[in-house]
This record gives structure tokens, sequence and C-alpha cells, in this order.
């Protein structure tokens, strides 16, 4: 005589190869790349690209350092916007995230720009070239994102769009048409009124 049966578990919908999983994922590996390409160039625009140095005689040479931000002001700003722009991506949707997309593209073409300055120009004194490398990687790896969101942003899915509230979903109404969650606590506030306890059955 056989056991008793252990009851299967119940079959659970396989979301792993749906367009929404996939949309999300590309929307998880989209803004990876948009928010670490520009903090990695914002990063990169505050270390010493070059050093100065000016002979002073018999004293020691004095030496001034200069940032990427200093040498190109408009880098670090650049790289600022495109980190704003890509935790921006999780709150729009449709044909706004796109065009942020291309905005973001953009942006981290002229940040990967900025870097590519960097590693060929003749700056004044001792030059770092490790720094612009790191910026033009950073805006590369921004621009990437920023082109994956604007081919594809259309179709994934908003922040929060699986938690919201569906109208086939909502309470059922009863014969005044009121949900029958708002009909019991309106209830009970009457009974309140009333002088009654509503807990008391």
């Amino acid at each position: 005589m056989s056991g008793p049966e252990t009851p299967a578990a119940p079959d659970t919908p396989a979301e792993a190869g749906t367009p929404a999983a996939s949309g999300r994922r590309e929307l998880t590996y989209a803004v990876l790349l948009s928010l670490a390409g520009a903090g990695l160039a914002c990063w990169a625009a505050t270390r010493t690209w070059s050093v100065e140095v000016t002979p002073r005689g018999s004293l020691p040479s004095a030496r001034q350092g200069r940032t990427g931000a200093d040498l190109l002001p408009w880098l670090s700003a650049l790289a600022l916007v495109g980190l704003a722009g890509g935790g921006a991506v999780l709150a729009t949707r449709g044909r706004v995230r796109r065009l942020l997309g291309g905005l973001l593209a953009l942006l981290g073409a002229a940040v990967a720009a900025g870097g590519g300055y960097g590693l060929v120009a003749a700056f004044d004194g001792e030059v770092s070239r490790q720094w612009p490398a790191l910026c033009l990687l950073g805006g590369v790896l921004a621009a990437l994102g920023g082109g994956l969101t604007a081919a594809r942003g259309q179709r994934w899915p908003a922040m929060g769009a699986r938690y919201e509230r569906h109208a086939g979903a909502e309470a059922p109404a009863g014969a005044d048409g009121r949900p029958a969650t708002e009909r019991g606590t309106r209830e009970a506030w009457d009974a309140l009124d009333r002088g009654e306890d509503p807990t008391v059955s």
C-alpha cells in the first residue's frame, strides 16, 4: 500500500520569457549603463589631469594641479546632467523616454569626446592620461545606455507599472454602486455616530 501522495505545487506563471520581463531586464541594463558611465566620467573629471611646475630659483618649484573640470569646465556639468537623466529614465515612459534616451546618448558622446580630447591634448606640465581615458570610457557607457533607451525604451514598463491597480481588480460594488470596502467603512462610522460599538457583533 503506497503512502500518502504529496500534493503537487501549484503552477506559477513563467515570466522569464515574457516581453514584460525582457523589457524590465533591458530597462535595468540601460539605467545601469547610464548611471555607471556618467558617474565614472563625473569622478574622473574631478581628478588631476595635469600638474604645472613653476621654477622659483633657489626655492622648490611650485606645483599646481588642474583637474579635468578645470581644463574643460563643461565636462563635469554634462556628466552630472547625464547622471540625473539616467535616474529619470525610470520615471518616464513611451515617447518621452525615447527622447530622453536620445539626449543621454548625445550627452554621453560629448563626455566621451571630452575624454578623448584629454588623451591627445598637450596640456602644460606633467600630464596624467588615465583620467581622460576613464572619462572617455564613462562617456561611451553612458552613450550606450542612452542609445538602448532611445531604440527600445518605448516598449519598457514604467516604474511601478506592475503594481498599478487595474479596473478589473477593483472591489465588487454593492447594490448602491459603491465598493464593498467603502460601504463597510461608512457603516462603521455611522454606528459610532449612534454611540454603538461596530466591533461588537
